[in-house]
């Protein structure tokens, strides 16, 4: 949690007169029972209307000028909350675009969400109560009990007995439910990582029949949430009729004995309302102070689920050296990658050199590790073993921005961004003119597609929804030609598409690309036969490196695939 109070510094004022104007408020609260008490004993006891009218007006100054203190010390408290939240939820998004792959699926997509969503809201309520009522509460708890003492000290022993006692009930029930609301936290997350994989996978679900076990899962983790919560808030409701029962019994001590010494002259009528005013606030304040803390206590256990993404720091480790452009090619030497917390390498020993003007093709089965290889040339994991080389140098040593900007990646998931078709385009480089757009597109065999969309300003729903499969991939291609990349790299991004189209968009990428290095993953020979260089994997590992006529002649799997697909050559 104090890692993160550096948020609002700059709402260091809003953070003082906020809890400030509260105490002002709560000052004048206290004020109140006295002159109600002197309202009773000098107007009402004595019939003197001029008094009565003006203790009224008194209350109602006091009530006014509460109101107006309560209403802006809520204006500072809820600007410096929403301030904090707001810059802590920018460095947060801004921090996990600085996390490499490993930690993204280490920590988890939906975990990351619930951080900067539910649990930033949940820091920021914990500000905005912590501004407000921290000191409020403490201050008319403690304030009451001294002003009882100048009403009168014999009634006001009743007090130092109750509070104690009310104190250890109220912090007793919150120190049993703290943890219980940490447990409750959990199963949140748990939830919502099973609503984002349903609702990702709602297709699948739907083509396998498999809605009712979806369902009746969701059913089971929700009930044991469910079962949960209500269990956190069956001990927690204990706390107001407990509270009450005390609270109740000492009002009843202290107006019995009140009565008894109002008969005797040793006590006002007025000051025994007083005290019983004084006992009400004290009551209330505790509750307060009370799910104040259970308040705190979720935030703060937000908080360290905040924090505890802050100090994941990228496994990554980047060099100074500016990447100007490929001027060689990359080399893999002996290059193994084991995913974290995996039980087996992904690849192993994979050797091989790629110039720069060549096509490599990349094929194997599902499972093969072929994602996996091309994932390593933009970083986006590192090796476990071996090293990669471009042009000469560990890729570790160049910047991670120079170098990547020089890439350009076409995923197996074609990811769009809702917005408009040059928006999209625009992902690839910022500064790119309508003409550069209009070029990509061409080479992508997306040019009808835009132009029977209605342009390049022509609006693209979330994740491309409104548009096919293979519409999707063409623009995902488009987006990566228009920077021009030295490092072209397709990720088995054609498989939506029909031989016709991919055929043409092989030969038009090919002719545009002659000055760069562009690797082609694929699981259809086709796309990858005509490449200068084949690598075949199998299990992660490289059982075939060669041209179309060379792997046909020497590796049985290229030569298995290429059977199955164009039928065995005799």
């Amino acid at each position: 949690m104090k890692k993160l109070l550096k948020f609002i510094k700059g709402y260091k004022k809003e953070s003082v007169l906020g809890p400030l104007f509260k105490l002002l408020e709560a000052a004048l609260e206290l004020i109140v029972p006295l002159v109600i008490a002197a309202l009773i004993d000098k107007g009402i006891g004595s019939s003197d209307h001029g008094y009565i009218v003006r203790s009224c007006l008194i209350l109602v100054a006091l009530g006014a000028i509460g109101l107006a203190f309560s209403v802006t010390a809520q204006y500072f408290a809820a600007k410096a909350s929403c301030g904090f939240s707001a810059a802590m939820r920018s460095s947060l998004f801004s921090h996990i675009g600085t996390l490499s792959y490993t930690e993204l699926d280490t920590i988890g997509s939906s975990t990351l969400i619930t951080r900067i969503t539910a649990d930033s809201n949940q820091v920021q309520t914990g500000i905005n109560l912590t501004l407000r009522l921290l000191l409020r509460s403490p201050f008319v708890v403690f304030g009451a009990m001294i002003m009882a003492f100048t009403v009168d000290v014999q009634s006001a022993i009743t007090f130092a007995v109750v509070i104690p006692v009310l104190s250890i009930v109220v912090f007793g029930i919150m120190l049993i439910t703290m943890p219980l609301y940490k447990k409750v936290s959990r199963g949140v997350d748990s939830i919502l990582s099973k609503t984002r994989e349903n609702l990702d996978g709602a297709r699948v679900i739907r083509a396998f029949c498999k809605e009712d076990e979806e369902i009746s899962e969701f059913r089971e983790r929700n009930d044991a949430l469910t079962a949960m919560q209500k269990f956190v808030g069956k001990i927690s409701s204990l706390m107001n009729p407990l509270t009450y029962i005390i609270i109740n019994l000492a009002i009843i001590a202290l107006i019995y004995s009140g009565a008894i010494r109002v008969e005797l002259g040793e006590l006002t009528q007025g000051e025994v309302v007083a005290l019983y005013n004084y006992m009400s606030q004290i009551l209330v304040e505790l509750i307060k102070l009370a799910n104040l803390i259970i308040t705190i206590t979720k935030s703060a256990a937000a908080a360290n689920r905040i924090s505890a993404v802050f100090e994941t720091e990228s496994s990554m480790k980047y060099g100074d050296e500016k990447f100007t452009g490929l001027k060689d090619g990359i080399s893999f030497n002996d290059v193994s990658l084991c995913y974290k917390n995996a039980a087996e390498t992904s690849l192993s020993d994979i050797s091989f050199e790629a110039k720069r003007g060549e096509t490599i093709g990349v094929i194997g089965g599902t499972g093969s590790g072929k994602t996996s290889l091309i994932n390593l040339i933009p970083r986006f994991y590192d090796a476990t073993k071996g090293e990669i080389t471009v042009d000469g140098k560990p890729i570790s040593s160049f910047d991670k921005e120079s170098i990547r900007s020089r890439i350009g990646v076409v995923p197996q998931k074609a990811a769009l961004f809702e917005g408009s078709i040059r928006e999209n385009m625009l992902w690839g480089k910022a500064d790119a003119t309508d003409e550069e757009i209009n070029r990509a597109l061409a080479i992508a065999q997306a040019d009808k597609v835009v132009m029977d969309k209605g342009g390049l300003d022509a609006h693209i729903e979330e994740g491309g929804r409104n548009l096919s499969g293979g519409q999707r991939q063409r623009l995902t291609i488009a987006r990566a030609l228009v920077r021009n990349p030295d490092i072209l790299i397709l990720d088995d991004s054609a498989s939506a598409l029909d031989y016709a189209t991919d055929a043409a968009l092989r030969s038009a990428i090919a002719e545009s690309t002659k000055e760069s290095l562009v690797f082609i993953v694929s699981q259809r020979a086709s796309s990858v036969m005509h490449a200068d260089k084949i690598i075949v994997l199998d299990d992660g590992k490289a059982i075939g490196i060669g041209t179309h006529g060379e792997l046909l002649a020497a590796c049985p799997l290229y030569k298995e695939i290429y059977d199955t697909q164009f039928g065995e050559v005799v």
